[in-house]
């Protein structure tokens, strides 16, 4: 069995705090064989680690912003573009040999696309049952309860914005150390989610740096 951290931004992200290297080198400490770079709407960060030596297997991702929330999509031979129906996003990342899973799907304050749309849930891959950033405990229940009704495979991602907490969601993957077999397990559903909470202390700090940001942003122009 493999362990995957498949939710992890950069600062390829406008709001990760940690560069590649050092998301690279905090998988190795948390003894992870496999990582997934999911940054906001850009690939950047899977380029990056392209060019660093790691014993981490890196399987290429991206966290895209649809019209009703979020989408993980992993493996894609191409871009897949923000800004559209999640419906059609999901058969983009499809047709590209993409792995499709719903993170966070039930979080108010964090693009949950199953709030807002239950037949997403239907149509991806799998679901993220175990975001290791939740501040309302009964979101991650949840989901856990949607992936069991529909026999969905389930996954775990700590979903770090800075490298200090990658590793904290963890899947188990009974897969071979390639990017093929796991985007295969993934959709097979060999998978067992496992981690653990991020402190509560990390989102808030997290959000007043975002806010001052924008409002910095705001005032320039």
């Amino acid at each position: 069995m493999l362990s995957a951290d498949l939710h992890v931004h950069t600062t390829c992200s406008g709001d990760g705090e940690s560069r590649v290297d050092e998301v690279l080198d905090a998988a190795v400490r948390a003894g992870l064989d496999v990582i997934a770079i999911t940054d906001h709407d850009t690939e950047e960060g899977c380029r990056i680690a392209g060019q660093i030596q790691s014993p981490v297997l890196v399987i290429p991702g991206i966290e895209v912003s649809t019209r009703q929330g979020h989408l993980l999509v992993l493996g894609a031979s191409g871009p897949v573009p923000r800004g559209r129906d999640v419906l059609e996003t999901i058969a983009i990342a499809r047709s590209l040999g993409g792995v499709t899973i719903l993170p966070h799907p039930f979080h108010r304050y964090r693009h949950g696309v199953g709030l807002k749309m239950k037949e997403a849930l239907h149509a991806v891959d799998a679901i993220e049952v175990f975001n290791s950033r939740y501040i309302l405990r009964g979101a991650n229940r949840r989901a856990l309860k949607y992936a069991r009704r529909l026999n969905k495979p389930m996954v775990s991602g700590s979903d770090a914005h800075n490298c200090r907490f990658v590793g904290y969601g963890v899947t188990r993957i009974d897969a071979d150390r390639t990017v093929e077999s796991v985007l295969e397990a993934i959709r097979a559903g060999r998978t067992i989610p496992a981690g653990r909470r991020t402190p509560v202390r990390t989102y808030t700090r997290q959000s007043l740096r975002n806010s001052w940001r924008r409002l910095r942003h705001h005032i320039g122009r």
